[in-house]
């Protein structure tokens, strides 16, 4: 399975470089898009190996995996593989969402940090448990860690994936639009670092763009 790493970063330049180097150690591609950072997250990437895709000025999570998605689209890869930039998730990881996706039926293999939550802070746990079960009633399948972003989505998805979306509500409407469409999502068991790291989300103006977007599913799904 051809399969590349899409990291959208921003500012990332204190914890990216031994992401992308545990990465290419095992003979994948790495695939950066720099959101416009005005640190040296994108030469500190190019130098590592990477692919760097730079965002003129930040475009917000989501508008980076599109362009990350649409890159492995022009590539020909079989799978996409979406991961944090801020050593979060562990590269280990990959060989097994990979041959989970290879040996199963889905379209997506999600990772799973609920299994093991010591160290996540309470908010993130509690929002997370809220989160995951209100848009694993929406997808009708059950998603136990919907907010995670370590993510292996293989390429029959995305082709056919319209996304609308550009900042973190991405990660909920691709689980949401590729659940409509008929794609198992399946969950893997994953590592989590957590460190004193802080986080990108806007918890005001990330959660109304949250509400606005599921308010717009649940009517688009009542017509």
């Amino acid at each position: 399975m051809k399969t590349c790493v899409v990291i959208p970063a921003y500012n990332e330049s204190e914890g990216v470089a031994p992401v992308i180097d545990q990465i290419r150690q095992q003979g994948i591609e790495v695939v950066l898009i720099d959101d416009g950072s005005t640190d040296s997250t994108s030469r500190i990437a190019s130098e590592r190996g990477a692919v760097v895709l730079r965002n003129a000025a930040n475009e917000g999570k989501g508008a980076s995996l599109v362009k990350g998605f649409s890159y492995a689209l022009e590539k020909n890869f079989d799978a996409v593989i979406t991961m944090d930039g801020d050593g979060q998730h562990d590269p280990g990881d990959i060989p097994y969402l990979m041959r989970l996706a290879q040996y199963s039926k889905c379209g997506i293999v999600i990772g799973n940090r609920m299994h093991k939550t010591n160290g996540m802070p309470v908010v993130r746990f509690l929002t997370n448990r809220i989160m995951s079960w209100f848009l694993s009633g929406l997808a009708k399948q059950h998603i136990p860690d919907t907010q995670c972003g370590f993510r292996l989505i293989k390429i029959e998805v995305l082709r056919r994936l319209h996304l609308t979306t550009s900042n973190f509500e991405t990660e909920s409407e691709i689980l949401l639009k590729s659940s409509r469409l008929g794609f198992k999502i399946d969950s893997a068991p994953i590592k989590s670092l957590y460190r004193s790291e802080k986080s990108q989300i806007n918890p005001l103006i990330d959660t109304v763009r949250f509400i606005r977007y599921i308010v717009k599913e649940i009517w688009t799904m009542s017509f």
